[in-house]
Parts: structure tokens; C-alpha cells; sequence
């Protein structure tokens, strides 16, 4: 079965744990998504940390790196369609149409998107729902998961 590969980009902003990136990492390559990692990182990854951490696939992958949430955004051809995940957002990601090329957005494990980014793109804002109060957001890599297994479904129906 030849099916088309969804491109999609996923774009952590400052992410601060090494094994979700490695996590998100993983799930890039199987997808044939981009990875943008926005400094300042929380970790290294020169090629002894990421052996050291067993991603031994890291090298397959398309990874870009940003200098800064400026450069980041700056950087973004005219046209970009984007998808900043966000738990306070009010509409859903099963409200988002995802298109071949997509920017899904993600902020820092602790502290989620700055308020300068989430107030510049309000009408890009996503969230994954969750019907029980006591949980603040979900880990970064589940969330990024629900989010690019989404964009696939819909490209791929």
C-alpha cells in the first residue's frame, strides 16, 4: 500500500525535558514530520548526550533548529498555516483542518506558551479537550501525539 506521507512540522518552543523531545523525536521520524526546536533548550543534544540517551535514530530525522521564538516565527514562510496548542484555548483541535505543511505549536513543559506569542497568533489557538477539571494539560509528548495522529487522520481520509 503506497500511502502519501502528511508533512507536518512540529515546533517545541524552549523544551525543557530530553526524553519528551526524544519521545516527539521518535514520533517525527515515524510520521515523516519536521522537528523545530526553539532555544534555549533544557538539555544538549551534541551527539554524546543523544547517544547517551539511546536515540540512535536522531540522525535520520529532520531537525531544525531556532535561535529564539523571534527568529522562529520570523522564519516562517508567508503563507504558513499554524496550530498553537494551548490548554486555555477555546476551540478544539477536532475543530482545526489540518493541511499538508502545518505549524503545530507547543510550548515549554512548565509554563506553556509566552502570553506574547498566545496574545500575536489568538486566532491560531488549539486545545485538546479534557473532561475532568483536575487535570492542568497532559505531557508534552502525549499531547503532541494527539495532535499529529490527528492532522494525519484528517489528510489521510
Amino acid at each position: 500500500m503506497n500511502t502519501p506521507v502528511p508533512h507536518l512540522n512540529v515546533v517545541l518552543i524552549e523544551p525543557e525535558i530530553p526524553q519528551n523531545t526524544g519521545s516527539i523525536g521518535r514520533l517525527c521520524l515515524a510520521t515523516g514530520s519536521t522537528l523545530h526546536l526553539v532555544k534555549p533548550l533544557g538539555f544538549s543534544i551534541d551527539a554524546q548526550a543523544l547517544r547517551r540517551a539511546g536515540l540512535d535514530y536522531w540522525e535520520h530525522l529532520n531537525v531544525v533548529i531556532h535561535e529564539s521564538s523571534d527568529a522562529f516565527f520570523q522564519s516562517l514562510p508567508k503563507d504558513s498555516e499554524l496550530v498553537l496548542v494551548e490548554t486555555r484555548a477555546g476551540r478544539s483541535i477536532y475543530d482545526v483542518e489540518f493541511k499538508r505543511g502545518t505549524y503545530l505549536v507547543f510550548g515549554k513543559e512548565t509554563t506553556g506558551l509566552a502570553d506574547w506569542i498566545l496574545n500575536q497568533y489568538a486566532s491560531s489557538l488549539a486545545r485538546i479537550p479534557m473532561f475532568d477539571a483536575r487535570v492542568r494539560s497532559l505531557n508534552l509528548s502525549n499531547a503532541v501525539s494527539i495532535c499529529v495522529y490527528e492532522a494525519i487522520r484528517q489528510q489521510l481520509i
